[in-house]
């Protein structure tokens, strides 16, 4: 039994449909045990001061994972990997060089955790006061406690990272999405299990145990290919130091986020009991059309947009971006407009469980509805990062990251001044989100800071991108207020149908919430099919062929996304 899993796990998947499709299930998966994840924790802890240390403790594990640990990052490491396999003819040399290119990154990136994750191990009660300004000695000093112990997560990821490149080069992918997979399922374990032995502190070994079976399934099949890291007395620093210039971009930019979401971390440790938990839960549920819809056409069209530049096929690169914009405008819009629609339905079929009360959900419903006003800025940035990634124009989308950090910190400190004296402006947003005499309602300031800075960063790559690369056919802008057009109609027959369902049914029971927002969700998607039908709209035509071709086995012809 255990060798045919151990078979299943170092099975290689070559084909890239069939590499993709496990890729899909597996973030499905990951997603699915998120929701549940987080149903857990607001079932058990709710929107509470307990849950409150929780997540703020993340904040420096996160910082540190996204500088030291995005230098072993698998977009730089992979190539170089591929690139020493293939420098020599003889199979056993190419795995030598690579172990000892492994080994090398490991024992750099080994010393720099363990020094850095030392030193705020050491000087974590001297920055908590920073992070939570506004906790008592004693929730502080619980923050301190769950922070050190968070502090080993970066550790076991950066290494788990490492030991990705490997699986990914030798086309190991089904022991790669498991990774997502078990750390999720490793937190889950910590709210089932330790969370009730021991307290807050259960809740971090959970995460650190997540972390750890994202490094443990994979060690089976680094070892089965034959690619060991191997600790050499002399370091390659040329090696290093590509990786890290590489890396650097990257690592400015995810810095510069997690600064800012730690800024915004801090300004509600001032506010309400329960308003960072909201604030985490509300940007967990909108990242889940995120994940589906502006990573995915980013990391699917990274590959031809760097084979399209490095052949000087700069027509064909803009066209192809182009498709990609279209495609994410398309889902992106609805998506946006039905999460605004249902988002006390949403939130009360994920969340509303045990001590996740009724109060809970409308306002964090109402922190979803402002988040996913940036659902379409946040998928534009991810894919125009990529961009420029591909074009080896790393500095820009840094530059663009980093100032919409600033925005969101300044506008957050800014508007929190403004929503507690202007008390017309406060009636007026509590109006519009339905949380009139809710406390806490002025923690909407983060998720209308964060969408700010969203969007202006959006505006700002997309400005560039017309600025160095040329213009956009008309086709984008028709294509853009078809799909537009449609999202509000979707909305609009959603809002109509939750009247209807509401009057003729009672929905007190989790499968009425629920069967009202599944309904009204599915009755505004057919709304939009009509519209965008009715404009034959290029898009949705193309995703029709494209199930025809796959399911029907019919013998259209779908265009590439060249002839987009």
């Amino acid at each position: 039994m255990v060798k045919r899993i151990i078979s299943l796990l170092n099975k290689e998947f070559g084909g890239l449909h069939g590499a993709a499709f496990l890729l899909a299930a597996s973030s499905l998966a990951s997603q699915i045990l998120a929701l549940l994840r987080d149903r857990l924790l607001a079932g058990n802890l709710g929107p509470s001061h307990e849950l409150d240390i929780y997540y703020a403790a993340f904040r420096v594990p996160d910082l540190l994972f996204a500088t030291v640990g995005s230098f072993l990052s698998i977009t730089v490491i992979i190539p170089v990997l591929i690139s020493k396999l293939n420098v020599s003819t003889n199979e056993t040399v190419g795995k030598e060089n690579v172990s000892h290119f492994l080994g090398d990154m490991f024992s750099v990136f080994l010393s720099g955790m363990i020094f850095v994750g030392g030193l705020l191990f050491v000087l974590a009660p001297y920055f908590a006061r920073i992070i939570i300004p506004g906790f008592d000695d004693e929730s502080v000093a619980r923050f301190i406690v769950a922070t050190r112990i968070l502090l080993l997560s970066p550790l076991f990821f950066g290494i788990s990272s490492l030991l990705s490149g490997v699986t990914q080069s030798f086309k190991r992918f089904l022991v790669y999405a498991l990774c997502p997979v078990l750390y999720n399922l490793g937190i889950i374990l910590g709210v089932l299990i330790f969370y009730p032995i021991w307290g807050l502190n259960g809740l971090a070994y959970g995460v650190v145990l997540g972390a750890m079976m994202h490094l443990a399934v994979q060690i089976p099949t680094v070892l089965s290919v034959g690619v060991v890291p191997i600790i050499s007395k002399k370091i390659n620093w040329a090696d290093v130091r590509y990786v890290v210039s590489r890396s650097l971009p990257r690592t400015l930019a995810l810095g510069s986020a997690q600064i800012a979401t730690m800024a915004l971390v801090s300004l509600a440790s001032l506010m309400a009991s329960g308003s960072i938990s909201i604030f985490n839960l509300s940007y967990n549920l909108q990242s889940i059309p995120l994940a589906l819809i502006g990573i995915s056409y980013s990391v699917a069209a990274l590959p031809s947009m760097t084979d399209m530049f490095s052949r000087g096929k700069m027509n064909e690169f803009v066209d192809c971006v182009e498709t990609a914009i279209r495609h994410i405008i398309f889902w992106s819009l609805p998506a946006t407009a039905l999460f605004i629609v249902l988002r006390a339905q949403i939130v009360r079929t994920v969340l509303g469980s045990g001590v996740f009360n009724w109060t809970n959900t409308r306002l964090t419903a109402a922190a979803l509805a402002v988040f996913s006003v940036s659902i379409l800025a946040q998928g534009l940035v991810n894919f125009l990062s990529m961009v420029y990634y591909s074009a080896g124009k790393t500095t820009r989308p840094v530059v663009t990251r980093i100032f919409s950090s600033v925005v969101v910190i300044v506008l957050a400190f800014g508007f929190s001044g403004f929503f507690v004296k202007v008390a017309g402006l406060r009636n007026f947003a509590e109006s519009i989100l339905r949380i009139e005499g809710v406390e806490g309602s002025s923690l909407l300031v983060l998720p209308l800071a964060f969408t700010i800075g969203s969007v202006l960063n959006a505006l700002w790559l997309l400005y560039d991108f017309v600025r160095d690369f040329g213009w956009f056919s008309r086709g984008l802008v028709k294509s853009s207020l078809q799909s537009l057009l449609a999202a509000i109609m979707a909305g609009v027959a959603s809002y109509q149908f939750l009247g209807f369902f509401a009057s003729v049914t009672r929905i007190d029971t989790f499968w009425a919430v629920f069967a009202q927002g599944f309904f009204a969700g599915v009755f505004g998607l057919l709304v939009a099919v009509l519209v965008l039908g009715a404009f034959h709209n290029k898009e949705l035509w193309t995703i029709v062929e494209v199930f025809k071709e796959k399911f029907w086995k019919s013998d259209t012809i779908v265009p590439t996304p060249e002839e987009l």
